[in-house]
């Protein structure tokens, strides 16, 4: 009778070293190459997991976290041939036009949904 480790089912994008590292402590793995539909997708995705990861990390953890969260953005925007000199101007108009969120402020409730005129 062999005995077998435990599987732990990721089923999300990592980074390109992962496997390395798995491999480095003398484990196994499965992995597959996503197709480019799939691969906008899981990129989003990814994007929004590290985004939540951000919410309850200590300060101290922070610098890595939002690294992780620009590391996707930057992997986004390489994909869909987007400039990051391009979103850096969207954000300074965007900032222009409707602020940045430096005065706290916490809206409770309008007459519209968010974004509605």
């Amino acid at each position: 009778m062999s005995k077998t480790k435990n599987k732990y089912f990721h089923k999300k994008l990592v980074r390109d070293k992962i496997p390395e590292i798995i491999e480095s402590f003398g484990d196994s793995y499965k992995t597959r190459i996503l197709g480019v539909r799939e691969y906008r997708k899981e990129l989003r995705l990814k994007l929004v997991e590290e985004a939540k990861e951000i919410v309850d990390v200590k300060k101290s953890e922070l610098v890595k976290e939002l690294a992780d969260s620009l590391q996707v953005i930057k992997s986004i925007a390489e994909f869909e041939k987007i400039s990051i000199k391009d979103i850096e101007l969207k954000r300074k108009n965007r900032e222009k036009s409707r602020g940045s969120f430096k005065k706290k402020i916490y809206l409770i409730w309008s007459d519209k949904p968010a974004g509605k005129k």
